[in-house]
């Protein structure tokens, strides 16, 4: 019972970590492990309906988007270092008076999008260091019966306002000093007390969404604007319609003509209110106008105007315009008294096709055009740049991308008359071709030609340049020598290798990522002289050894050009093991690394194991074992063969002698006249003589000597064994004693006899003779007497032995 306790207890404990990524504790919250390194959690769009527990270090809190429907007073308790909390888009109705109370470090705080009604000054009152607030589109009809802002004396952004805000009254923004950012959006206001917005100075910028003022109560709006219009303030006016008379009277009641900065955002506009607004602004510092999302519902009827004087405004910007009647607006009119002063000048999304020459002559002063995202074609572009003639002298920046441009030679062309211009960017048009050679103009410094269908570059391109922007297109080499070019975008093509940097010598950032580089190596970046910054991520990478530590090296900053671009864009597409890996953490084998090495290295252990292993099995003898054993092997197969044929051939004898005598051929002498003389011939006591087989005599010839051995000993009785010092120094007759011990397991018996020529034991024979020193401890032998008289009963022990008695 103990034992299975213990083991459910780390399962329990697993089970409870894994559920603590998001569980209830104690106080019935769930936790939220959305937090990186850096002390960030992410806890949006979670569902949650409580503020979660999160780590009590936590820097930046975001929870928008989420359930949550009232924070209390111990939710936030014990985050002292919080500095960003984002509580945008819940379904907050009730926050306790201490909620923020712990919140010391806090600097930025989003309450917008929720449905608090009311709002509690306790709130911010230990917010000290608070800089930005957003309360945003609540449904509050006013900032509160006291001061809300009075402590929050670093306060530089301040967002407020909403559906059903109706009024604002001197006080409701005391304590609030000064403003880099204000944003008011009070549409249903009907109150407004002059000089409480006026306590804010200096208040860098300010933005007003009071669209239904506007239309009803423009008294209240003209003593908003004169409250925060002052020369250093820009202002910024959203959601307006300016199509009555009663709108354009706000401009007629107001100091608008202090302004130096005004912007607009969604604004509909009638003629009648464009001769009001440049009335208003006759004769005013302003230097800087745009307006972003522009309907105009007249038909340029401006002439009216054609007297005030706008050269104080130095930039006029216009994005996404809307024209109801657009042929009937460019045919009626003279509208170029409005671009005659202006140094910076765009026109952005606003469907112009056609610009006349004689407008852009008039266009003296720009030095910065921008007519990106618009219906302009190879034909209108060169009526507006008046076919090739000079104009737009101070010319500088020419932004034409975004349009219907399809023939590079005539862009060329225009922009060769440019005699000023430094930046061009023809971009996200319809080039397919580069043609050989174009003339430029020289002080041209950047071009951008990306997002085209180019499949080549050529000489084209001019020497003068130091930034060249060629991304997204379908390039698969670059072959241009540019002396003077800092910057290369090649992002988005098809390259396969890198450059050969020594057509760019002065080239310091290159960015090549999103092709198809399969690998690059320092030998790729030598030829950069000058490379500082590299950007090469998002490519197949074949993570090779050298690719691999290479890479490393490059991202611990180990190499002359820095990798601008992020680790994690950097990853393995082969092998496919490591596929989807970051380079940054792929470590790989020796074996992988160094298979020449560990190659080499492994044939020299393996050739030295090998010579030592074939010293050691000489020691042993070993190979003279295995020799024995194979020519043993051969001989039993011939003689197996040969038992075959005996038994076939029933008249020849199994046993053909009474003894194999094995010897030296230097004890032949005694075998010759002792041995043979007193066994094979009849003796005096009348016995039988012996029949002996002596390799010299009895051997076939042209047969093996192993296979002669082999049958002399399978047809000999016994087996006798001269053993002398010449026998122990003979490989031929160590085979013979060794077949004789084969032959003695495989057919039973005792069939070795021993003869001692001289004095011996086996302490004298070779360890090698393993066999025979085996024999002689176990097997009694003769030995053959030096007196006469001692040799009779000598030959009588051997006939005995040899014929079994």
């Amino acid at each position: 019972m103990r034992r299975s306790v213990s083991r459910l207890c780390p399962m329990f404990l697993y089970l409870a970590v894994c559920w603590g990524q998001r569980s209830n504790t104690n106080d019935g919250r769930e936790s939220c492990a959305h937090c990186d390194l850096q002390l960030c959690c992410n806890c949006s769009f979670s569902g949650f309906t409580r503020v979660p527990k999160v780590t009590d270090d936590v820097l930046v809190l975001d929870l928008s988007f989420n359930n949550i429907s009232e924070v209390t007073d111990d939710d936030l308790r014990g985050h002292a270092s919080l500095r960003v909390l984002d509580l945008q888009g819940n379904r907050l109705s009730s926050i306790h008076p201490s909620a923020f109370d712990s919140l010391w470090s806090l600097e930025e705080l989003d309450l917008s999008d929720n449905r608090l009604t009311v709002l509690d000054p306790r709130w911010f009152s230990e917010l000290g260091a608070l800089q930005q607030l957003n309360l945003l589109n609540n449904p509050y009809s006013r900032l509160g019966s006291s001061p809300l802002f009075e402590g929050l004396v670093r306060l530089r952004i301040l967002e407020f306002g909403g559906p059903v805000q109706e009024e604002l009254k001197t006080g409701d923004l005391k304590g609030v000093t000064q403003l880099d950012r204000l944003t008011v959006r009070a549409n249903n206001l009907i109150r407004y007390e002059r000089g409480t917005l006026a306590e804010i100075w200096p208040l860098g910028g300010v933005t007003l969404n009071l669209h239904r003022p506007f239309l009803t109560d423009p008294a209240l709006v003209s003593a908003v604007l004169n409250d925060v219009l002052s020369p250093e303030t820009h202002l910024t006016l959203e959601d307006v319609h300016l199509t009555s008379k009663i709108p354009a009277q706000v401009f007629r009641d107001t100091h608008i003509n202090r302004i130096r900065y005004m912007s607009f955002r969604n604004v509909t506009i009638s003629d009648e209110s464009v001769v009001d607004f440049l009335t208003a602004i006759n004769g005013s510092p302003l230097t800087s106008l745009s307006i972003d999302g522009l309907t105009v519902t007249g038909e340029g009827r401006w002439t009216r105007a054609n007297w005030t004087d706008l050269r104080s405004m130095d930039e006029f910007l216009v994005r996404n315009l809307v024209l109801q009647d657009v042929f009937t607006f460019f045919l009626i009119g003279n509208l170029y008294f409005l671009v005659q002063n202006q140094r910076k000048l765009s026109f952005i999304n606003s469907q112009l096709f056609l610009l006349s020459c004689y407008s852009t002559r008039l266009m003296k002063e720009v030095q910065y055009l921008d007519m990106s995202d618009n219906l302009l074609t190879d034909l209108t572009l060169g009526y507006m740049l008046c076919d090739g003639e000079e104009t737009l002298p101070e010319l500088r920046v020419l932004n034409i991308s975004g349009n219907n441009l399809k023939s590079l030679p005539t862009i060329s062309r225009l922009a060769a008359r440019l005699t000023k211009l430094t930046h061009l960017d023809i971009s996200r048009s319809g080039y397919s071709s580069m043609p050989p050679s174009c003339a430029w103009p020289a002080t041209l410094r950047h071009l951008n030609i990306s997002s085209a269908k180019l499949t080549t570059t050529t000489p084209c391109l001019s020497t003068s340049l130091e930034v060249l922007d060629l991304s997204n297109n379908d390039l698969r080499s670059f072959t241009v020598t540019l002396p003077l070019l800092r910057e290369l975008h090649l992002s988005g093509n098809k390259f396969l290798k890198f450059p050969d940097g020594r057509l760019f010598p002065n080239l310091q950032t290159l960015a090549i990522w999103s092709n198809t580089l399969n690998l690059f190596g320092r030998s790729d970046l030598q030829s950069y002289r000058r490379l500082d910054k590299l950007q090469a991520g998002q490519n197949k990478f074949i993570c090779s050894c050298d690719f691999v530590g290479f890479l490393q090296s490059l991202l611990k900053g180990g190499g002359d050009a820095t990798l601008t671009d992020k680790e994690d864009s950097y990853r393995c597409d082969s092998p496919l093991y490591l596929q989807g890996e970051s380079v940054s953490t792929v470590h790989l084998s020796i074996l992988e690394c160094h298979q020449l090495l560990f190659v080499s290295v492994s044939c020299g252990v393996a050739l030295l194991l090998g010579s030592l292993l074939c010293v050691l099995l000489w020691r042993l003898h070993v190979f003279w074992y295995l020799k024995m054993i194979w020519a043993w092997l051969k001989a039993k197969r011939s003689s197996q063969q040969r038992q075959r044929r005996r038994n076939d051939e029933e008249s020849e004898a199994l046993i053909s002698f009474d003894a194999f005598v094995s010897y030296n051929d230097r004890d032949a002498s005694w075998v010759e006249n002792f041995l043979v003389p007193e066994l094979e011939e009849p003796s005096s006591d009348s016995l039988q003589p012996l029949t002996l087989c002596l390799h010299k005599r009895d051997f076939l010839p042209g047969r093996w000597i192993e296979d002669n051995i082999m049958s002399a000993i399978e047809r000999s009785r016994r087996t006798v064994f001269v053993l002398s010092e010449n026998f122990v120094r003979s490989a031929w007759c160590r085979y013979e004693l060794d077949f004789s011990h084969f032959h003695l397991f495989d057919a039973g018996g005792d069939a070795a006899i021993l003869i001692l020529l001289e004095p011996m034991t086996k302490d004298d024979v070779p360890k090698r003779f393993c066999k025979l020193r085996k024999l002689m401890s176990s097997t009694t032998y003769l030995e053959w007497p030096g007196e006469e008289a001692q040799r009779e009963e000598f030959w009588r022990s051997l006939r005995n032995a040899l014929r079994g008695e």
